[in-house]
């Protein structure tokens, strides 16, 4: 009654059927998984912004490596800025989307030891090589505050580490290649400035790291879920209607037969 399954065009469309089922699911898994590591992150974004301020030296020290448990995690550091060795980081945008640079200045300690600051992002000028207008930190000791970051890398960040960059530019925050180039022992990460912020906003402050949305993944693993459910059920239906139509296409050729000999008569 249902051997046309058996036949080759069946069979492939079985395979195919077959082949997807898991491969949904997987998918549906992935996005269930990518939605869990939305929410825990947006958990520990809003832990850590709410927490009080610790200073960056109890939590960080010179080639120490970000956990990301204290990603974003709030933090304060008291020293003179040294803008004579200060750094732009190149092809950052700023809050509304336009492409310009990040300053990263560094901040001396009392004990000789390094912060990198990232004081927040300013325009190009004219020319894209040449140093953009920055300005000045404020002068003497001060006391900030910020948002711990890792030292970024072509691995974690997707940027390209290009060479031959013009002077004091660069494409990554990394507080191993910026102990090199000062000579001095810099905290691993870096601070993200968040206070004191400058009277004219300029340069923009890097805006608070969005924690509350959790993004599309939760429905897309549903609907990975459904097709799935989707396959064998659309299978059924064509079996049916395949067997149907055999049935009425069987039935017409019988009657067509018993009604020959009539007309001939």
């Amino acid at each position: 009654m249902y051997r046309f399954v058996l036949t080759r065009q069946w069979v492939c469309l079985t395979l195919i059927g077959l082949v997807l089922i898991p491969a949904m699911i997987k998918l549906g898994f992935w996005q269930f998984h990518r939605h869990e590591h939305r929410v825990a992150q947006n958990e520990l974004i809003d832990a850590n912004l709410k927490a009080k301020p610790v200073p960056m030296t109890e939590v960080t020290s010179p080639g120490h490596v970000v956990p990301r448990a204290d990603y974003w995690r709030a933090v304060t550091a008291t020293g003179t800025y040294d803008p004579a060795h200060e750094v732009v980081v190149r092809m950052r945008t700023s809050n509304d989307d336009r492409v310009g640079f990040q300053v990263v200045t560094p901040l001396v300690q009392a004990d000789g030891r390094v912060v990198l600051v990232n004081r927040g992002w300013v325009a190009g000028g004219d020319d894209p090589r040449a140093y953009p207008p920055v300005p000045a930190p404020p002068a003497g000791e001060v006391t900030v505050t910020g948002r711990l970051k890792a030292d970024e890398t072509s691995g974690g960040s997707g940027i390209k580490d290009r060479k031959g960059l013009p002077d004091r530019q660069v494409m990554l925050i990394n507080s191993a290649r910026q102990a090199a180039y000062l000579g001095k022992p810099v905290l691993g990460g870096y601070l993200e400035l968040t206070a004191p912020l400058p009277a004219d906003g300029k340069p923009e402050a890097v805006a608070e790291p969005d924690h509350d949305s959790i993004g599309p993944h939760m429905a897309y693993a549903v609907q990975w879920w459904l097709f799935t459910f989707a396959v064998p059920v659309g299978w059924i239906v064509l079996v049916r209607r395949e067997k149907r139509d055999r049935d009425a296409a069987a039935a017409a050729g019988t009657g067509a037969a018993e009604r020959e000999p009539l007309a001939t008569a």
